[in-house]
Formats: C-alpha cells, sequence, structure tokens
C-alpha cells in the first residue's frame, strides 16, 4: 500500500495511491492517519474522494513530523569518500518542519552560500509509538518507506562540529512522493540513487548502510519515544558533491532527482531565493 499527503482546494488530505487514483482516507495528513491504531485497515478500506494521479500536487509525506531524525555517514562508500572510518555509532542530527517541501516541489537555495549540495536518502516513516524497541518491536514500528533529499548547506554545516545549522534551511528539503508500506518491497538492498540534469551523481545500494533501518529504531528509541509521523533520514551514499574533485553544487534552474527503487523519487528545480 501507498499513503500520501496531497494538497487540495479545502487543504492537505491524506490519501491511499492506488493504480489510477488516490483516495482520501478522512485524515488531513500521513501524521494523523497514522495516529491511528487502526491506520493500516482503515486506510485499505477508505473510500473517500477520488483524485486523478495526473491532477494530484503532493505536499510533503508528512508536512509537520513531530521528529525529523537524520543519520550521517552511514554508506561504506560515503564514509570513505569523506575520509572518514566506520562509525562505532549513529551520527544523528535533526530537521525541523520548515525545511520540508513536497517530492515534487522547488528547492530553495538560499542567497547565503554556494555550496549547496545533494543527498538521496532512504527514509524511515513510523507508524505506532515505541521506546526501548528489541529489534522485532522496531521492525513493527516502521510504517513505511519513503524518500528524502537531505539538502547541505556544506560551508554553514561545516562551521562548527554540528550539522545542524547546514541542514535544515527553509524550504529545502523535499519528502514523499509517498509511503511504501514493506509487505511492497523485496528483501535486500534497494538500489539508491541521484540524477543532476541528467546525469547520475549517486547509484549504490540499501545493503551498504552501515545501520539499517531496525538498527536505528532500537537506537534511537532507546533515547526517546518514536511516534507516528516520525521520520528518520538513514544516510546517503557515495557521491555527493562537496567529495567531488572539483567541488560541484546545486544550482539555480538545475533538476535533481533521489530516487529509491520501488519506493519513490523526488524530482525538483532549484530555485535561487528571492530577496525580501
Amino acid at each position: 500500500m501507498r499513503l500520501a499527503t496531497i494538497r487540495t482546494a479545502t487543504g492537505n488530505r491524506a490519501v491511499r495511491v492506488d493504480a489510477d487514483a488516490a483516495v482520501e482516507t478522512g485524515e488531513a495528513d500521513v501524521r494523523a492517519l497514522l495516529e491511528r491504531p487502526d491506520w493500516a485497515e482503515h486506510a485499505a478500506a477508505a473510500a473517500g474522494p477520488v483524485h486523478a494521479l495526473g491532477d494530484v500536487d503532493y505536499a510533503p509525506l508528512v508536512p509537520s513530523p513531530e521528529k525529523i531524525i537524520c543519520v550521517g555517514l552511514n554508506y561504506r562508500d560515503h564514509i570513505e569518500e569523506m575520509g572518514n572510518t566506520l562509525p562505532e555509532y549513529p551520527t544523528v542530527f535533526a530537521k525541523f518542519a520548515p525545511a520540508l517541501v513536497g517530492a515534487y516541489d522547488d528547492i530553495v537555495l538560499s542567497t547565503v552560500s554556494e555550496k549547496i549540495d545533494w543527498e538521496a536518502e532512504l527514509t524511515v516513516v513510523i507508524g505506532r509509538p515505541v521506546r526501548h524497541a528489541r529489534p522485532e518491536q522496531a521492525r513493527e514500528a516502521i510504517a513505511g518507506y519513503t524518500v528524502l533529499n537531505d539538502v547541505s548547506v556544506r560551508d554553514w554545516q561545516y562551521r562548527t562540529k554540528q550539522f545542524l545549522q547546514g541542514k535544515t534551511f527553509e524550504r529545502s528539503t523535499p519528502l514523499g512522493p509517498w509511503l511504501v508500506t514493506p509487505d511492497e518491497l523485496p528483501e535486500g538492498g534497494w538500489e539508491i540513487s541521484s540524477t543532476l540534469d541528467g546525469e547520475t551523481m549517486q547509484r549504490s545500494s540499501t545493503a551498504e548502510l552501515v545501520f539499517g533501518p531496525v538498527d536505528l529504531v532500537v537506537y534511537l528509541s532507546t533515547i526517546l519515544t518514536l511516534n507516528p509521523g516520525d521520520v528518520i533520514a538513514t544516510g546517503t551514499p557515495g557521491g555527493v558533491g562537496h567529495a567531488r574533485k572539483p567541488p560541484r553544487y546545486l544550482t539555480d534552474g538545475a533538476v535533481i532527482v533521489t530516487a529509491v527503487a520501488g519506493v519513490g523519487e523526488c524530482r525538483n528545480t532549484c530555485r535561487a531565493e528571492e530577496k525580501a
């Protein structure tokens, strides 16, 4: 099953995405849907207003998650290209909801930097409250997966040892277009990629993750309760612009596509921020 949040003339709506239509479930967004203990059964049986897929305007999958938790340095090939060693523990930082945009919305490039980078990421969406999870509990707490582009303002990111200030610029982070439930996906690694103006920048497999989705839910739920709609971005593979020689960054008008096979893709045009 695929679930999404779409924009309508009367506000956001949660939908089940079928082969040729999006069917409203009755909730305002995917977070509200996942907060129902019976969300899966409710969404599967939904028979609300129907939207043709060609007319759908995708909002961020979860427009206002309680938590957006990101993991850095989590692909073996990316760790090597950045000159780092494999971590003993996950490198964790956060984003805030104003950073999010829809899967096909424009990415806003801040005027304060010319070193803005792409990062394709498999992303976990939590479907039930979980705390101090064992592996099986962690697996059951995962509602599904989506795609996030962890657009990074590199010079701001590396101003200090804390990444956050370079990771949560407003209207910079595509999330979506939909959530895919785990039963829809094959076992094993899934291809993950990014393409900039038609040129492949990243291509790897989620099998390269140092800490996989279940590992991360176990680890993070030890720190705090994970709640429905919480988003966990699992890290990016090698091929980011900052590590290239010479470096390469996003520019006004560039089109960046970030994809995970079987899950979906974000396709975004970059636009320079309009000065006030």
